[in-house]
């Protein structure tokens, strides 16, 4: 058992997370069927809704066009899943087939697979690492840490962890612009560079293409920024509770520990069925960091599969709300806390 400060007992979860790994890797298989069947009912009503949308807008139905930009950019999150899945080898039995479709599927995400998929192996590598944070996360500073700041860094922080520069603004530049350019990926640069000006000349390309189909410019603007937005929006908050909720788990690494911080310090977000389905079950996400071989259509049946993974971790729509004010590391109660907390904290650590 940990203890926290003088606060009640909290489970170590090291052996019990080693032990329901086992259990997981039982699941880590991909099923073409099901991988297959997942494309096709996600990538054609996509395809369908974009190209209604872009003859909406060529014809000057403009104000139509938003509404139907809430449920494309749900499945283009899907696609992301897919994308993502691809990235970790899982979603086909193949490798080859995972990166060829994984590097198609970029061209509607926006984001450049080689790049992310470096990115986002190091994220799995060093979740909940205090000594490895700044690859593939949401910058988060310890209590200490932001203490030690000046009052301009200070200032910095609290904008950069505003809900509204973090997510609302801060998702979509990224999907937008800051995955034009490589950077802190890993990959060397003429690789990095590589990666992402292919996917900016066929993006650029494409975009080319449906204006000269459109009439103009303007009706493909009016379907890919909203769009985006919305799928930025929606996986931008995804990743937020993932890690970012009050009893996540973040160790220094001489008591780091891949397997509880897999299962302690990432959520069960339990969401809607239907919202579960456009989320590709990137909800159960504490299934996926135990075992990132196991692909999204598979996630469900593993939790079902073992009692406590239902157990832990959980966050309904209620609860994730109150994790927006959450910000700082709080060592000594070992918890995500407020700006607000600051003041308690100090206390304690006094």
């Amino acid at each position: 058992m940990d203890t926290a400060g003088d606060g009640p007992a909290r489970p170590d979860f090291a052996a019990l997370a080693r032990e329901i790994a086992r259990h997981c890797a039982a699941y880590r298989d991909p099923v073409p069927r099901l991988a297959l069947r997942q494309v096709a009912n996600t990538l054609l009503p996509y395809l369908a809704l974009c190209a209604l949308m872009l003859w909406a807008a060529a014809r000057g139905f403009e104000p139509w066009v938003l509404p139907l930009a809430v449920p494309a950019g749900g499945l283009l999150v899907r696609l992301f899943i897919i994308q993502h899945d691809c990235g970790h080898g899982s979603f086909l039995p193949s490798r080859t087939a995972n990166d060829r479709l994984g590097r198609a599927l970029s061209l509607l995400t926006v984001t450049p697979y080689d790049s992310w998929k470096r990115a986002h192996a190091l994220h799995h590598a060093s979740t909940g690492d205090l000594s490895r944070r700044g690859t593939g996360d949401i910058h988060t500073l310890t209590v200490r840490e932001y203490l030690a700041l000046s009052r301009w860094h200070r200032l910095r922080y609290r904008l950069y962890r505003n809900p509204f520069i973090l997510i609302v603004l801060g998702s979509p530049l990224n999907f937008l612009v800051l995955q034009r350019f490589p950077s802190g990926v890993g990959l060397p640069w003429r690789t990095a560079w590589r990666d992402v000006l292919a996917l900016d000349l066929a993006l650029a390309a494409l975009v080319a293409l449906l204006a000269l189909a459109t009439g103009g410019i303007g009706p493909v603007l009016w379907v890919l920024l909203p769009v985006v937005a919305v799928a930025a929006w929606i996986g931008g908050w995804l990743f937020y509770v993932q890690h970012q909720y009050e009893e996540t788990v973040w160790e220094g690494p001489e008591a780091w520990d891949f397997h509880r911080a897999a299962l302690g310090g990432s959520s069960y977000y339990v969401l809607p069925r239907v919202l579960q389905w456009f989320t590709g079950n990137v909800g159960l996400h504490h299934v996926h960091h135990l075992n990132s071989r196991i692909p999204n259509y598979r996630l469900q049946e593993c939790l079902d599969g073992h009692a406590t993974l239902g157990e832990v971790g959980r966050l309904t729509l209620r609860d994730s709300l109150r994790c927006l004010g959450l910000a700082l590391w709080d060592e000594e109660a070992r918890k995500l806390i407020g700006f607000s907390g600051l003041r308690t904290a100090t206390a304690h650590g006094a």
